[in-house]
């Protein structure tokens, strides 16, 4: 009994020896300044690598820039008819739907043109029907013609045998000869004059009218002069909010040629469903972007409110590539500036979020997924 407690005993002065000694370092440090500073030095040293070591293996999944901004389709709408601007249906600012009216054209001088192409096609219809008709006025006469050559013919082998036997004279026989030549060649005219008719008539006699191309030819000038009215009407192709309206104003010449170089001939239309993000990121940070990968969107404009979107397309070129007077680095005196790729994200617009316009300045957060520590294990 006496040795078991003398092991206890041993057992617990074991324990409160380490507890001693930590509470003699301690007691070390509160009145050694010297240790103080070189452990917390080393301390301090040790702990910001692990907490950096530790920010950087976990770090590298999310990229993003304030370089960005929110873009949308945007139309100068125009007609391609020129003509007096005769309304203007709509006001600066206005929400419109698709197929709208924005403004018109004054009519008159297209439905005048589409009239006299209707007559058109009126009479070229009654001219293949008439060309016809004279098809067959002239197999008929071809066919009489004919009857007139075998008549001709069998005059001419009279003459010819009774010229053998001199019943007849010499100038009686020329006669008949020389009129079987002269019906002869008048059948050949009369057969060319039909045939020349038929190929007009397409070949084809049986041929509807509607299928000729005389008169397909005459249609395609009224379907040409009803699209030019119908685009007297000029209308939205898709919703947004016009714009550029008061430039447009009644009694304005549209002239379609100029049309896409002048303000004063379209009205400026901003799509409002047709909106993305376009986010100039730097080329060190597009590494492990990949289509598709999350983003997360903020609009300087509604400060605690975020959309979602994807990585629909990353630039192929730079922006410096694509700018009129790109940089020669070819040059002596050349600087290396990172560039940026400009990326483009889908946004997922909700109904109820605030109206989104262009221009907007936003940030963007893009999740790549990628980690660090992940690639450092595994490789990938």
């Amino acid at each position: 009994m006496s040795a078991l407690q003398t092991d206890t005993s041993q057992y617990a002065a074991g324990l409160r020896e380490p507890r001693g000694m930590s509470w003699d370092f301690l007691t070390r440090l509160r009145t050694d300044r010297a240790l103080l500073r070189r452990v917390l030095m080393i301390g301090g040293v040790a702990l910001v690598i692990v907490v950096s070591l530790a920010v950087w293996l976990t770090g590298g999944r999310y990229v993003g820039t304030d370089d960005s901004y929110v873009h949308a389709a945007q139309l100068n709408v125009s007609t391609d008819v020129s003509g007096l601007v005769k309304d203007v249906d709509v006001h600066e600012g206005q929400t419109v739907r698709k197929g709208d009216v924005l403004f018109r054209i004054d009519p008159l001088q297209f439905q005048i043109a589409l009239a006299n192409a209707k007559a058109n096609l009126v009479q070229q219809k009654l001219t293949l029907i008439a060309m016809k008709d004279d098809y067959q006025r002239m197999l008929r006469d071809a066919a009489g013609q004919q009857a007139q050559v075998s008549l001709d013919q069998v005059t001419f082998g009279r003459y010819e045998a009774l010229l053998k036997v001199n019943s007849i004279a010499k100038a009686q026989y020329d006669t008949a000869k020389f009129t079987l030549a002269t019906a002869q060649n008048t059948l050949s005219s009369l057969q060319d004059q039909a045939e020349v008719q038929l190929a007009k008539l397409g070949g084809n006699l049986n041929t509807p009218v509607e299928q000729m191309p005389a008169y397909l030819a005459a249609l395609s000038q009224v379907n040409e002069q009803q699209r030019q009215l119908d685009h007297t009407i000029v209308r939205a192709p898709f919703d947004g909010i016009v714009t550029e309206v008061d430039s447009l104003q009644p009694g304005t010449l549209v002239i379609s040629a100029l049309s896409s170089f002048s303000t004063t001939s379209a009205v400026g239309l901003v799509s409002t469903k047709n909106v993305w993000v376009e986010a100039n990121m730097k080329e060190t940070d597009v590494t492990n972007v990949r289509l598709g990968d999350p983003v997360e969107v903020t609009v300087d404009t509604y400060p605690g409110r975020t959309w979602h979107g994807r990585v629909d397309s990353v630039s192929p070129a730079t922006g410096s590539d694509f700018s009129v007077l790109p940089s020669e680095n070819a040059s002596g005196n050349w600087v290396k500036v990172t560039q940026r790729l400009t990326v483009r994200i889908k946004l997922d617009v909700k109904p109820g979020d605030p109206l989104l316009r262009a221009g907007m300045s936003t940030d963007v957060s893009i999740d790549t997924g990628h980690r660090r520590w992940w690639r450092m294990l595994f490789g990938n």
